[in-house]
């Protein structure tokens, strides 16, 4: 493979195989390979702005079967920790994260064995009676096929139910590594990879707005990697003519600290910056039906992440008023709505507010920023 003929090809938005995309991460130069990638970005995103989210990422409950090795978050039924979060905290939350200029709830939890479909609708709509114009984000693909499975019912069927609830959005949770032999290693009792494609296509059905996800730098291959590229990129091109689709691609790497793939298995975390950000870039020119590309600062960190600006990347996610399960695996990053924006200018770009359909909002007035202690 010569590598003019590859950047070519992604200069044209071509569909890179999975082989040609593997070719160009190991042996393309770093600065080549940052330049097409951010060629792109300006062709797709012509705004040229970074865009930037206030929401809160809520757990429905800590409550989880699935048992996955990566997550320290999780309790099993019957644990003294265990929780459901109920109507008065949701209340809280959500007037603090108004406060804090915030639109949106991300609500995710556990394979809870006892919560059905009838929790989670009723959970919606007692949100949305109270805050009609909060948005909820909401629960994955694992989840959505974990209450098929209790219910007995079909993906269409409960998605349809949740949105006719209150559910604006699907994230691209649990996506993990699109691989079943990846999926048996790190997280055996969520659904398998078909599964988790066939949640979103069914979502993108009933043009429910979804975004895609890969954690990496564990027990993956690479090949299993740009094979994770490839199925995303192929259930975006089924998605019906004017429907939203993945909206976003947010890669990020595994978080170790006191995980069990640490602790038992002896898995750790190795990406380097240089990995990360060819990643970045990567991902633009493996996904060109995906508009935005996310950089993962909770992950990664503050530095990097600016770098990836000018390799690919057009988002840098939400400040994050809460979250609780990447960072109780080592994640120490944090940002508040003022250092957000001074990150983003200081990687020489114009920081944009946006909801989860990427349209601009304006940001709010007596916005109050928060005191970060979690």
């Amino acid at each position: 493979m010569k590598l003019e003929e590859l950047y070519r090809k992604a200069q044209n938005f071509e569909f890179l195989s999975a082989e040609e995309g593997i070719y160009l991460f190991q042996h393309a130069p770093l600065a080549q390979l940052m330049q097409v990638a951010d060629e792109l970005r300006k062709k797709q995103v012509p705004h040229g702005k970074v865009t930037w989210q206030i929401d809160r990422n809520v757990n429905t409950t800590n409550v989880c079967i699935a048992n996955c090795k990566f997550c320290n978050f999780y309790r099993i039924p019957g644990h003294p920790e265990a929780y459901i979060t109920g109507l008065d905290e949701y209340k809280v939350k959500i007037e603090e994260t108004l406060k804090y200029g915030g639109d949106q709830l991300l609500l995710q939890g556990g394979h809870h064995p006892e919560l059905g479909l009838s929790f989670y609708v009723d959970t919606f709509k007692q949100l949305k009676q109270l805050y009609p114009n909060v948005k909820l984000h909401a629960l994955g693909p694992p989840e959505v096929a974990h209450i098929t499975k209790l219910e007995k019912s079909t993906h269409t069927e409960v998605l349809k139910a949740l949105q006719e609830a209150g559910l604006d959005s699907l994230p691209g949770a649990g996506a993990e590594i699109l691989n079943d032999r990846v999926r048996r290693l790190v997280s055996k009792g969520k659904c398998g990879a078909q599964e988790w494609l066939d949640v979103m296509r069914a979502a993108h059905k009933l043009n429910i707005p979804t975004s895609a996800t890969m954690m990496f730098g564990h027990v993956e291959t690479l090949e299993e990697r740009f094979q994770h590229f490839v199925d995303i990129r192929q259930v975006q091109s089924e998605k019906p003519e004017g429907h939203y689709g993945f909206t976003a691609f947010i890669p990020w790497t595994f978080q170790d600290v006191d995980t069990l793939l640490a602790r038992i298995r002896g898995v750790h975390n190795m990406t380097t910056a240089e990995e990360y950000i060819r990643m970045i870039a990567m991902s633009r020119i493996m996904l060109p039906n995906i508009k935005n590309i996310q950089a993962s600062w909770l992950t990664v960190g503050k530095a990097v992440a600016q770098i990836c600006l000018h390799g690919g990347a057009n988002d840098f996610g939400s400040i994050m008023i809460e979250e609780n399960v990447v960072s109780a695996a080592g994640a120490p990053h944090r940002f508040t709505y003022k250092s957000m924006q001074d990150a983003i200018r200081e990687a020489g770009f114009e920081p944009q507010l946006r909801t989860q359909l990427y349209t601009f909002r304006e940001l709010p007035e007596n916005i109050q920023e928060q005191i970060i202690n979690y």
